[in-house]
């Protein structure tokens, strides 16, 4: 099979990416926003017709939530105009496009998970851009996949599981929100979900479409801080109290959704495959991190 081309490459997914491509032998070109901006049409082309790849993905966004607020225009043209572009030059190219997505296209009042038909209703300019750009590769392109996650993590960039560690460090106190519910998802297996799908969607499988994938099971900010603290302290010996606190407490410039628990069954049935249990997968990364210092420098 051609290789596999990703925008995206200096991201954390992309990163991961690279990592589990190259562990499991299978042909992988990351693209990094220097050699080819998404949001530059003829850089875009450029690398499709160089490369010739046999599927696209796109991990490349603007993911800084509050930021998103005070930089509308800078969000949107990341995360609507780049995935348009895309979208188009893979259409041109008969080539499918795999697509990353958030929970925070919902605006967290549905009291149940949320399945991939539920109408879309964002709370902040983050979550527009991104529900815009979902409607942009559904309007360029027949064969793709968009593919929401939540509340990513994992060894590379920076996460809310790498600030705990290092808040953890130094405090003897920490103060995390308790009343918004999601599902912590690491990287490590959102890329062994888009290399086990690649194969299939390069072959012209008719399984395009919008799907969720998150981390198995579900807990707040607070309960995924807990966690953490307590899997570096193994490493550390450092025990700082963990406080739950409200969203009031901590208010930010972007209001988050207070429920981003994503249904993740229609990926599993149809490729029989599921992210591992998130406090697993948070045990193994802390014990990455902190076991081989220097491994997501």
């Amino acid at each position: 099979m051609p290789p596999i081309l990703v925008f995206g490459a200096n991201g954390q997914l992309g990163r991961e990416l690279s990592a589990r491509a190259a562990a499991a032998g299978s042909a992988l070109s990351a693209i990094g926003r220097a050699e080819a901006d998404i949001t530059d049409e003829l850089a875009v082309k450029s690398v499709i017709n160089r490369i010739s790849p046999a599927l696209v993905i796109n991990a490349a966004a603007f993911t800084q939530v509050d930021r998103a607020e005070s930089a509308a225009r800078e969000a949107f043209c990341a995360n609507e105009a780049g995935p348009r572009i895309l979208a188009a030059a893979c259409a041109a190219a008969k080539l499918p496009l795999v697509h990353i997505s958030t929970d925070y296209v919902f605006d967290g009042t549905k009291p149940t998970p949320y399945r991939e038909d539920d109408p879309v209703s964002p709370l902040g300019d983050y979550g527009q851009s991104k529900a815009a750009g979902e409607q942009a590769v559904r309007a360029e392109l027949t064969r793709h996949v968009i593919l929401r996650t939540s509340w990513v993590y994992g060894v590379y960039g920076t996460n809310f599981l790498k600030t705990m560690i290092r808040l953890a460090a130094d405090r003897d106190e920490l103060r995390v929100v308790a009343d918004q519910r999601g599902c912590p998802t690491g990287t490590a297996d959102i890329a062994d979900a888009l290399l086990r799908i690649a194969p299939l969607l390069a072959a012209g499988e008719p399984l395009w479409g919008t799907y969720h994938f998150a981390g198995s099971g579900a807990t707040t900010w607070h309960g995924f801080a807990v966690e953490i603290v307590e899997a570096q302290a193994k490493f550390t010996n450092r025990h700082p109290n963990v406080i739950p606190i409200t969203t009031a407490e901590y208010p930010t410039p972007a209001k988050r959704p207070a429920n981003s628990v994503l249904d993740s069954s229609r990926f599993a049935a149809t490729f029989g495959f599921h992210a591992a249990d998130w406090r697993e997968r948070t045990w193994q990364v802390v014990s990455e991190l902190l076991s081989s210092p220097g491994v997501s420098s």
